[in-house]
């Protein structure tokens, strides 16, 4: 299956980075964040205000990434923000994206398939918080 490598390749990035953690520590954003954090993992977090997030310095946008092309990202966002965010990581060249469970709609889906980023994105219920270790294992 098509996501099966994709997920092996999200885990071959040198950095990662996590757009829709939060202060909030119920929210899953932030405990992927955690999950990360928590594997010694080199993260940054993305929050449009915060300017830390886990004791972890934040950037605003995917763009302020010190190497989008050689960094993976988690998105759980609103799947309004999640296509926008499918954009401009396609015109940053973004090598791998994990749109965690209720992160995507219709919208979203049909923008990868209509930008061959199949091969890149992993969506569709798959969560890194229950598969991200036995991927990470694969590598």
């Amino acid at each position: 299956m098509v996501f099966e490598a994709v997920k092996t390749a999200f885990f071959h990035s040198p950095a990662y980075a996590v757009v829709g953690a939060s202060k909030d520590q119920t929210k899953y954003g932030t405990k992927v964040l955690q999950w990360y954090k928590a594997r010694e993992m080199d993260v940054t977090p993305v929050h449009p205000k915060e300017s830390e997030l886990e004791g972890i310095t934040a950037v605003k946008s995917i763009e302020e990434l010190s190497s989008p092309s050689t960094t993976s990202i988690s998105i759980i966002t609103p799947s309004k923000i999640t296509l926008a965010l499918l954009q401009k990581a396609k015109e940053l060249n973004v090598p791998a994206l994990w749109i965690q469970p209720g992160a995507s709609d219709r919208d979203c889906i049909q923008f990868i398939k209509d930008n061959d980023m199949v091969d890149k994105v992993i969506y569709g219920g798959s969560c890194v918080l229950v598969e991200g270790d036995s991927f990470r294992t694969n590598y």
